[in-house]
């Protein structure tokens, strides 16, 4: 059996007067400079390095999607084609499929880097639909071809559509931010191992059985059929169960589903091994792709004992380190091998343009070879950065290299015919001659536009001229939750920077500056220093991982005067949702103005503890709300279900409390309720963005309880409006006539995580103080009660620093409990006129409004109520 014949001849014109019919390769020619272009593109990514939003997502899948995609399409449709020798399908429909793939890509790209999410979600289920598409042409190729030798082929093509079609939905799932921390890091390594082995692998291990003959010049196999059905019933499967395994965090099940893929992979490679020892490679393209089989076993070596070797949540890291491996060596030279023997076919020309072609495409093949090869494991192994660039250099070089002579090619195919066979060698080197001012304005245009990319992604943000330092200071940032804390540096002008970046999350941050300086990319609980120029103008910072970004991962750096007593707010954007513009300082707050029309005060109104022994109750964190927290003065704040403080729970002494705990926010949330008696490794623990867990307690004893968010810093959390209270009767507890509750809290002005917020926070600063999420709130709407009524108050101190000395101006107290005992009882002869509580003490005082009027409510801590906790009660006659 001889070597398949796969290349695409013209058509010459019955009469030689008549014009030339549209040859059957210019289609061919014309989709094949799409993968060219995308080629190119993937050089000018490179170039572009950091300065782009998502530099090395971007690399990654500006090829993979754009120029192996593309090239996947055009040629597994013309393989089935050739090999099953039937009718080649409506051009009109390959042409919409490739559109449609290529709109997908730039959908894909532009959403993850820029945003916003829906775009990109949207090209990866466009991507999905047209694979799916392109699986069922193939599949009715096959039903309406006659039985053959090479109807084996197809059935990898079309599992490599629903391999990518899975990887599309991981795509989609991945770029709407569906999965957080652990879970996010499953998913991608999913999505990286279907479409790596699953899209490409098994496209190009179906291809080789006819293309690796065909190159080497051999007959095929008489074993091929047999090895190729055997590798697709070993490889299918075992990459469904790894992909499964992986996404669901079940190490050895995705191992034992690898080892399955592997298997497929060695049996399908069989008779490629028998066709070698037939031919010895001879070629460019042939050793090309013999060093891409090469890389591919080690790839996937490396592959098992990566999955072997470590935890679930951390393959899709140690699978980013072997991306070189896989994507240069595998992959770009199987594209590389692929174009360099399929190219001369598809320019077409005759016997003698074909040659001359070949020649062309293949010059220096042998360096280029040699240099790819070289740089691969110079990008993976843990070398010098001067190093690591001369690995990139020789990839690039590479790359560059056949992208020019490639270009060449195009450019010297003439779709209306060829020259004589006699003047084909002299018009052969004249074309290349004149191509030459062509091809290096195409050369210039690819490095002038990464420069462009450079220029316009990271300019602007350096001070133009130097700065002299006035000083330095050490910022600890946090990365976690989609969010970078402090959101805001403000600092004087000259300061020296150094950032201590510690990612805090259960998924791979970094930190990227608009200046220059970077991290490394950061796995759980690993850290990085950063020390900066003097600060002269802002500087932007964001995490480079493909859509973080986008989701909100952006700080600023803000210089301030060279003498600032106090650093003004940040009014910037942090990518957490809506933010209020402040002022800064206990100056800023007018508590006389009129609230906005849309405010509505919380109930301070308190329902007698429901019937049943337990009770269940669902809380939400949120930590994207805006709320009005003072006359005219809105900010974001860090809620339960909503509300600051959080939802109310009351029961009775014995009572079981059943919590279903749900993180809705961007970053780690936890919860304490100081009402239970457990153990809090388990029930107060952190956990990420869409997380949930069950809180049980049984309240056994009585008081005014606080709950709290119990992530650290707990000051910020608290601060920031985490928390509520539990109330928990006393046995016997006494009727009267309304009940309050009023929780007290800190309140802090700015964007939270700003430089100036944390640092009053740590100091225990408030810029002033509040009755139930909003100061002098019930000011302006006043509690009610009639005169004679026994009103009962209860109150907790949130703190986070400070507590309350409650009184009620015009009334005394004389009934006071606090933290489980009475103090004070209505037959006592004494009287009380504060309720004292320490930071996060809590009880409730009782009186009886002598007569009708207007009673004020307030922190007898004088600073404190002038700050904003203050109230009024409206009493009216009976």
């Amino acid at each position: 059996m001889g070597p398949v014949d796969i290349r695409v001849e013209r058509e010459r014109p019955l009469d030689p007067e008549a014009p030339p019919p549209r040859p059957r390769a210019s289609w061919h020619l014309r989709a094949n400079a799409i993968v060219i272009a995308w080629l190119g593109l993937t050089v000018a990514v490179a170039l572009g390095g950091d300065a782009l939003p998502a530099p090395r997502w971007l690399l990654v899948h500006v090829f993979l999607l754009g120029a192996v995609g593309t090239a996947i399409l055009i040629w597994s449709e013309h393989f089935t084609v050739a090999l099953l020798r039937v009718r080649t399908p409506p051009r009109r429909g390959s042409l919409t499929r490739l559109a449609a793939l290529n709109a997908a890509t730039v959908a894909v790209l532009a959403g993850v880097s820029a945003g916003p999410w829906p775009v990109a979600a949207g090209g990866a289920g466009l991507m999905v639909g047209v694979v799916l598409w392109h699986g069922t042409v193939l599949v009715l190729l096959v039903r309406r071809a006659l039985p053959g030798r090479f109807g084996h082929v197809i059935g990898w093509y079309v599992a490599a559509a629903g391999a990518l079609a899975a990887g599309g939905v991981l795509g989609g799932l991945l770029s709407a931010h569906l999965g957080h921390g652990a879970l996010h890091e499953r998913l991608h390594a999913a999505h990286a191992e279907v479409n790596v082995f699953g899209w490409v692998g098994l496209t190009v291990l179906g291809t080789l059985f006819t293309l690796w003959p065909t190159v080497l010049r051999t007959r095929m196999s008489e074993r091929t059929r047999r090895a190729s059905r055997v590798g697709l019933g070993l490889a299918v499967p075992g990459l469904a169960v790894a992909v499964a395994g992986l996404a669901g965090g079940w190490r050895w099940v995705a191992f034992a589903g690898l080892v399955v893929y592997a298997a497929g992979g060695l049996a399908a490679l069989v008779p490629l091994a028998e066709a070698l020892r037939r031919k010895q490679p001879h070629t460019g393209a042939s050793w090309t792709l013999a060093a891409a089989i090469v890389w591919f076993e080690v790839a996937l070596a490396a592959d098992l004992v990566v999955v072997a070797t470590r935890r679930a949540h951390e393959v899709a890291a140690a699978l980013d380190s072997l991306l070189p491996l896989v994507l240069v060596g595998f992959v770009a030279q199987t594209l590389l091998g692929s174009l360099l023997h399929l190219l001369p076919a598809v320019l077409g020309g005759g016997p003698a343009r074909f040659k001359a072609n070949a020649a062309l495409l293949e010059r220096g093949w042998a360096a280029r070879l040699a240099a790819l090869n070289l740089g691969v494991p110079l990008l993976v192994l843990p070398v010098p950065r001067p190093v690591t660039l001369l690995g990139w250099a020789l990839v690039l070089g590479s790359v560059v290299a056949f992208v020019v002579l490639a270009l060449t090619a195009l450019t010297r195919a003439r779709p209306g015919g060829a020259p004589p066979p006699a003047a084909e060698d002299a018009e052969g080197g004249r074309t290349w001659r004149k191509s030459l001012p062509a091809v290096a304005g195409v050369a210039a245009g690819c490095l002038l536009t990464a420069a462009a990319v450079v220029a316009a992604t990271s300019g602007g943000s350096g001070p133009a001229t130097p700065v002299t330092a006035t000083g330095s200071r050490t910022v600890e940032v946090t990365l976690s939750g989609m969010s970078i804390r402090p959101a805001a540096v403000q600092a004087p002008v000259g300061t020296v920077l150094t950032l201590r970046v510690t990612n805090a999350d259960a998924q791979r941050h970094d930190l990227r500056l608009a200046t220059g300086e970077r991290t490394p990319l950061l796995a759980p609980g690993r850290s990085a220093t950063l020390k900066l120029a003097p600060l002269g103008e802002p500087v932007d910072g964001w995490c480079t991982v493909a859509g973080h970004r986008a989701a909100g991962m952006t700080m600023r750096l803000v210089p301030t005067g060279a003498v600032a007593s106090r650093p003004q707010p940040s009014t910037g954007h942090t990518g957490h949702g809506d933010h209020a513009a402040t002022a800064a300082g206990p100056a800023r707050l007018d508590l006389a103005a009129p609230m906005s029309p849309d405010w509505k005060p919380y109930d301070a109104m308190l329902l007698p503890a429901p019937g049943g022994a337990e009770h269940r109750v669902e809380i939400r964190a949120e930590d994207t709300r805006v709320r009005e927290v003072a006359p005219g003065v809105r900010q974001r704040v860090w809620t339960f279900n909503g509300t600051m403080p959080g939802p109310v729970l009351r029961g009775r002494v014995g009572d079981v409390f059943v919590v279903t705990f749900v993180n809705a926010g961007s970053m780690g949330h936890g919860i304490d309720f100081h009402a239970g008696a457990t153990a809090p490794d388990g029930p107060m623990r952190t956990i990420q963005p869409g997380e949930r867990l069950t809180y049980r307690f049984r309240a056994d004893f009585a008081g005014a309880w606080l709950y709290h968010c119990s992530t650290m810093p707990m000051t910020q959390h608290i601060a920031n409006g985490m928390y509520g209270a539990v109330i928990i009767d006393p046995p016997d507890l006494p009727k009267v006539d309304r009940e309050y509750l009023l929780v007290q809290g800190e309140l802090y002005l700015d964007e939270p995580g700003t430089d100036a917020h944390v640092a009053r926070i740590r100091k225990g600063e408030p810029d002033g103080w509040m009755f139930n999420g909003t100061a002098s709130g019930y000011d302006h709407a006043p509690l009610r009660a009639e005169a004679g009524e026994r009103v009962r108050i209860w109150a907790v101190a949130a703190g986070p620093s400070s507590g309350t000395a409650l009184h009620v101006v015009g009334a005394p107290f004389d009934t006071v409990y606090k933290e489980g005992a009475y103090a004070l009882r209505t037959d006592d002869p004494g009287g009380a006129q504060v309720l004292d509580l320490a930071p996060a003490q809590g009880g409730f005082a009782e009186l009886v409004f002598p007569e009708p009027g207007t009673y004020p409510v307030v922190d007898h801590s004088m600073r404190q109520a002038e700050a904003g906790a203050h109230g009024l009660f409206k009493v009216a006659g009976r």
